[in-house]
């Protein structure tokens, strides 16, 4: 991922419902009525998430009949996943040798 990418990713968490959806879409694919219903929130507002969320490929989408199915994209999970790691794993004990 360049940082371009990251970006876009970590942005759009930065949203409680954003987060929120995520956390729905764990348990597996959902259609947006149950979203709306979940979320208490309406069909335009869950449209914005929506598209933030598609946006940062996090969250791929489906269409049945009328209506958009959600699910979360284990790829890019991965990716952001091992992205955070390499701050952790990075050598904390490098001095600056500047003078």
């Amino acid at each position: 991922m360049n940082n371009l990418e990251i970006a876009i990713l970590f942005k759009a968490l930065c949203d409680e419902n954003r987060v929120t959806i995520m956390e729905l879409l764990k348990s597996g694919e959902k259609c947006a009525c149950i979203l709306l219903e979940e979320l208490q929130i309406g069909q335009s507002t869950l449209s914005h998430h929506m598209k933030i969320l598609c946006d940062s490929k996090m969250v791929v989408s489906r269409k049945e009949g009328k209506w958009t199915y959600y699910s979360v994209n284990e790829n890019k999970i991965e990716e952001a996943t091992h992205y955070l790691t390499t701050f952790s794993t990075s050598k904390k004990d490098k001095k600056c040798l500047c003078k």
